[in-house]
C-alpha cells in the first residue's frame, strides 16, 4: 500500500520546489481538461495556430465557441490546491511554479513566482502592433456586435472554448483591432505555436537553481511541459507527481501519487504543512 503520507515527507525535505501544475489542476474550479486518465484526447483537438491565423470562418467558429465560454471561464475562482501551492511559495519552498494553464487562478490565489508557460487568456493580442488588451473589454466588443448570439449558451469546454454547435459561423462579426486594424487572437500559445523563447530559458534557470521537482494535475503528453521533467531527470533531480492516471514520465519518476490533488493536498498532516 502507499505511503499516505509520502507526498508531504517529499515536500518537507526539498527546500526548493520547481513546480509544473497543468490542466487536472483547474478542473475543481469547474474548467474541462482535455484528456483522460490515459493520456487521450476526451474531444477533437483544440484550434491550432495556422488554422487560427490563415482561415477566417475558422476565427469566426472560435470566438462565436468563446463569447460563450467567457462568460464561466471568466468567473472561475482558485481552488485548495491553488491555494495550498500559494501557501508553499509563501513559506519560502517555491523555486519557480511553471503553469501550463492560461487561466491565472495561481496568480489569483496568491502566488507570484509564476510562469505562464503558454500565455493567458484574460488578455487579447493584436498580430500586426503587438497591443494587448484585456479579455473582458474585447468580450464587450464582442457582445455589442453579436447581440443576437447572447442569449445562446452551450457546456463549457477546456480554456474558455463552448461546445456550441449547429450554428451559422458565418454571421458572427469578429471585431479587428481598433488601433491598426489588425487580426487578433487570444494571448496564449495555440497548439503548432512554439512558446517564446525567452520564456523557456528563464524556466530553465530556475530549474538548475532547484533541488527537486513537484508535477502536480498534468499528464505531460505536450513536450512543451514535459522538457522540463526531462532536464530534472538529467540533473538527477527527485520528481514526484501528483495526477489521476498516466503520465509521459511515468518512468522518470521518483514519487507518484495517482490521487485527485486537493484529496491529497487536504489530508490533515499535510494540509498543516501547506495550509498553516
Amino acid at each position: 500500500m502507499p505511503d499516505p503520507h509520502a507526498l508531504a515527507h517529499f515536500i518537507d525535505h526539498h527546500q526548493r520546489l520547481f513546480v509544473l501544475t497543468g490542466a487536472g489542476r483547474s478542473t475543481n474550479s469547474g474548467i474541462p481538461d482535455y484528456r483522460d486518465s490515459h493520456g487521450n484526447w476526451k474531444r477533437p483537438q483544440p484550434v491550432t495556430f495556422q488554422a487560427f491565423m490563415s482561415d477566417a470562418p475558422t476565427r469566426q467558429r472560435y470566438w462565436a465557441r468563446s463569447l460563450i465560454g467567457w462568460r464561466r471561464f471568466g468567473r472561475a475562482r482558485p481552488n485548495d490546491t491553488h491555494h495550498a501551492l500559494a501557501r508553499l511559495e509563501a513559506q519560502g519552498r517555491c523555486e519557480l511554479l511553471v503553469t501550463q494553464n492560461v487561466d491565472r487562478l495561481h496568480q489569483a490565489a496568491g502566488s507570484s513566482r509564476v510562469i505562464d508557460l503558454h500565455g493567458r487568456l484574460d488578455l487579447v493580442r493584436c498580430m500586426d502592433c503587438e497591443r494587448r488588451i484585456p479579455r473582458a473589454e474585447f468580450q464587450d466588443e464582442l457582445a455589442q456586435v453579436n447581440a443576437e448570439w447572447l442569449a445562446l449558451d452551450a457546456a463549457d469546454a477546456p480554456d474558455g472554448d463552448a461546445d456550441l454547435e449547429c450554428a451559422d459561423f458565418a454571421a458572427f462579426c469578429v471585431p479587428s483591432c481598433r488601433a491598426c486594424g489588425g487580426l487578433l487572437k487570444p494571448d496564449v500559445v495555440f497548439f503548432g505555436e512554439n512558446v517564446p523563447r525567452d520564456v523557456v530559458a528563464t524556466a530553465q534557470a530556475h530549474l538548475m537553481q532547484a533541488d527537486a521537482m513537484l508535477i502536480v494535475g498534468s499528464s505531460l503528453m505536450v513536450y512543451s511541459g514535459f522538457r522540463f521533467v526531462r532536464a530534472a531527470a538529467d540533473r538527477g533531480l527527485p520528481i514526484a507527481a501528483v495526477n489521476l492516471g498516466r503520465t509521459r514520465a511515468d518512468d522518470l519518476l521518483t514519487l507518484k501519487v495517482e490521487e485527485p490533488c486537493e484529496e491529497r493536498f487536504l489530508l490533515d498532516d499535510e494540509r498543516e504543512k501547506l495550509l498553516a
